[in-house]
């Protein structure tokens, strides 16, 4: 029988667990402090004793066996904060270790995924999860345990004092607190209560992704004039988000207001079964000091109950949380093959393969591939040409796996990639992609990242390589420069000439490049195209090629058209034969003729 996975709060102790003891620390220790929270008003109580045994004569009291009680409460006080602060920091130190490693293993997990699971999940929904749901963890650990065990052993132990002073007083405060907390944990913990909780989820996430798409397209907002208003998805994100705010008052409001009403009112309760009682009993000196203790005591009792409701709730947000962290462990990372093959060469061989794009979500299958067929020979170019859309960089994505063909095999030196481990895939290859990613970092860690043991010179000889070297030694400071925000921002072609950089420095036997000079001015692109022809010595290399002037010399031509191979050859032979090629040759050469005019 198949075991059960666990959810919700059982999977967050299962989570938490993974540093027991010091969570069993933490809770003892809070338990702890609770009890010696107690003590002062143990103190207040037998203070009252003594003062109401002496009512007729005050001065009678013994003062001695007062001041000890207060000296007992200040001992008490002090003990339950060192307590405290242990239990506090028990708890802390167990939470960071585990969100340390919950975030490594989330970022381990997403490195092996397919890119195709990155494509079909919103950015927000990812960092989300990294960031706010992790948070919330080590949240829930730091804090929320702490305070659970805290609260509990608190509302515990007072009416353990309450019953074994007067049962009926106490069985008045058990029951308004009752009452209070069933109506607002209906409303909590219903099956509404869940579908907000999903909802609140969802719509933060999109308004998280909407947000980041609203930054990333302000200069077009901003050309055209618009307001946030214009941008439709990021303001539909957050009226959706109101909407559902603006829900959720409504529905908690009136469980909410009889629970604080009850828990606020639990005096009211008291005072005649008090009076019933003492009216019964006249002159039971006792039974005063009891009333008297009840309604000092007796408010206080809502002060652990209301951080044990709010407590409850703040659980069940993290609840989904966990939930959607473990719908990213979940998916199913690209399979490491159970009989690893070595390379015999860096040939690639495509034999009919075909591939779809497809979203399990909204359940649609695009196919992008049909039946592809052409050998990459080690130590020469092939280029791949083609309208946008047409394969070119499904093709390139799929031979370092980011995704696994649907049909037909990719082989690399005779081996099957899916036979080849990621790690070893990975080493063969390297990728300079149309659009660089730079880190937020020194431009010398950026080109560092091909080979993270380089000395420094060979970063240097790289950077020299990529012609890169002189426009980096005009920074202010040079190699050490940092990009991004507080640093440096590189033109589009500068950034392009550093991701060259890298790849000149992991020197894989294969190389892919996603039109490597596209942001190249003239001067720039003829030194680029010096730098790659160094680069790619000896390499075997797949260049997507949307200037056709930068692949006339390629020793291979794949000319793309619907994801179907449309012609196959050298520049020469295509360039006069009528087909896709010639069209988009003289497409590309009557482009120089074109002119403004008036």
């Amino acid at each position: 029988m198949k075991e059960q996975k666990k959810k919700g709060l059982s999977r967050l102790f299962e989570i938490a667990g993974e540093k027991k003891g010091l969570l069993i620390l933490a809770g003892f220790l809070s338990a702890l402090s609770a009890c010696c929270m107690l003590v002062p008003y143990l103190s207040v109580y037998q203070v009252l004793d003594e003062l109401l045994k002496n009512a007729g004569n005050v001065t009678a009291s013994d003062s001695g066996y007062m001041i000890r009680w207060a000296w007992i409460a200040f001992i008490g006080l002090a003990a339950a904060l060192l307590l405290l602060y242990g239990g506090l920091m028990a708890s802390h130190v167990a939470a960071f270790r585990i969100l340390y490693g919950l975030r490594v293993r989330l970022s381990e997990h997403i490195g092996r995924l397919p890119l195709g699971y990155l494509n079909g999940t919103s950015i927000g929904a990812i960092k989300k999860a990294l960031e706010q749901n992790v948070e919330k963890i080590e949240n829930f650990v730091a804090h929320t345990i702490p305070d659970l065990v805290n609260a509990a052993t608190t509302v515990i132990v007072m009416f353990v004092i309450f019953f074994s002073l007067n049962g009926w007083m106490a069985a008045v405060c058990l029951l308004a607190i009752v009452i209070g907390i069933s109506v607002q944990f209906s409303m909590m913990f219903g099956k509404k209560a869940q579908e907000f909780f999903k909802m609140y989820f969802d719509t933060s996430e999109q308004m998280s992704a909407s947000a980041v798409q609203y930054v990333r397209g302000m200069p077009v907002v901003k050309i055209f004039g618009q307001t946030v208003e214009s941008f439709r998805q990021f303001s539909k994100s957050i009226y959706r988000f109101k909407e559902y705010a603006l829900n959720v008052c409504d529905t908690y409001q009136p469980g909410m207001v009889t629970f604080i009403v009850l828990l606020n009112s639990i005096v009211t309760f008291i005072i005649p079964v008090g009076l019933l009682l003492l009216d019964g009993q006249p002159g039971n000196i006792a039974l005063a000091t009891v009333y008297l203790f009840f309604i000092i005591l007796g408010p206080g009792v809502a002060s652990p109950f209301y951080k044990l409701t709010f407590l409850a709730s703040n659980t069940r947000e993290i609840d989904e949380g966990v939930h959607r962290i473990d719908a990213i462990f979940a998916e199913k990372p690209v399979p490491e093959p159970a009989t690893p093959q070595q390379p015999k060469g860096h040939d690639i061989c495509f034999e009919n393969v075909s591939f779809s794009y497809e979203n399990a979500k909204e359940k649609t299958r695009t196919e992008a591939l049909k039946h592809i067929s052409f050998t990459a020979r080690a130590g020469e170019i092939t280029a791949l040409v083609g309208p946008s859309g047409s394969g070119k960089s499904t093709i390139a994505n799929l031979i370092p796996r980011f995704w696994d063909v649907t049909e037909g095999t990719i082989k690399i030196g005779g081996a099957d990639i899916r036979n080849i481990p990621s790690e070893l895939l990975m080493d063969q290859v390297s990728f300079v992609f149309q659009d660089t990613f730079l880190f937020f970092d020194t431009l010398y860690e950026n080109i560092r990242v091909g080979k993270p043991d380089a000395t420094e010179e060979q970063v240097i000889a790289a950077a020299r390589a990529a012609q890169c070297d002189d426009f980096i030694r005009r920074l202010p400071q040079g190699y050490q420069t940092l990009i991004g925000e507080g640093g440096v921002y590189l033109s589009g072609g500068e950034a392009q000439r550093v991701a060259v950089a890298r790849a000149i420095l992991k020197n894989s036997p294969i190389l892919v490049l996603d039109e490597a000079t596209a942001f190249a001015d003239p001067e720039n692109e003829y030194k680029m195209q010096l730098a790659i022809q160094e680069l790619i010595r000896e390499k075997t290399v797949i260049i997507i090629a949307h200037r056709l002037s930068s692949i006339i010399s390629a020793n291979q031509i794949i000319v793309l058209k619907e994801g179907e191979i449309a012609q196959q050859g050298v520049h020469r032979e295509l360039s006069v034969n009528e087909g896709l090629y010639k069209q988009m040759w003289d497409a590309y050469t009557d482009a120089f003729q074109w002119t403004l005019k008036k």
